[in-house]
This record gives structure tokens, C-alpha cells and sequence, in this order.
């Protein structure tokens, strides 16, 4: 977590909320990693890097739009125990 520096009591409780969750999703990716010997092939930010390449396409008023989602990245996200995004 970075700086602590909010306006008031309440954004303090949001932020440490969101850094809670997110501690979460990674011991997570983490161990998911780790249960599938991901570690030999990536270290975790490469894996989120990988991952983080997907785009989504919104126009107001129409269907959201996913980018294309490669074969590597579909066998990450079985690996990590998740549906690819669609």
C-alpha cells in the first residue's frame, strides 16, 4: 500500500477495504501459481502482465466487446481455476 493520505476517516476505511481485497485476489494468484508450477514459466507480475493485455470495449447504449484472448492466456486462466473472460 502507498501513501495513506486521505480527507477523512471514511476514505481511510474505503482504501484499507480495497487493499484487503486485493491482498486477497493475489495470496490467491499466488497459490493457484504455485499449485500449477506457474512460478517455473513466470514470476506474478509477469503472469498479471499476461493477463492484464485483455481489453474491454464499451459504447454506450451496446453490448460490451472483449479483445481477443490468446490461447496462452485461456491456459493462465485455467490454470488459475477461472472461465476466460468472454
Amino acid at each position: 500500500m502507498r501513501r495513506t493520505s486521505v480527507s477523512s476517516d471514511e476514505n481511510l476505511d474505503g482504501k484499507l477495504f480495497v487493499q484487503f481485497v486485493a491482498l486477497i485476489f493475489l495470496s490467491y494468484i499466488q497459490k493457484a501459481m504455485s499449485d500449477n508450477d506457474l512460478f517455473k514459466s513466470y514470476t506474478l507480475q509477469e503472469l498479471l502482465d499476461e493477463l492484464d493485455i485483455i481489453e474491454r470495449f464499451e459504447q454506450t447504449g451496446k453490448r460490451h466487446h472483449i479483445g481477443e484472448v490468446t490461447k496462452k492466456q485461456s491456459h493462465l486462466y485455467e490454470c488459475l481455476g477461472v472461465s476466460a473472460p468472454s
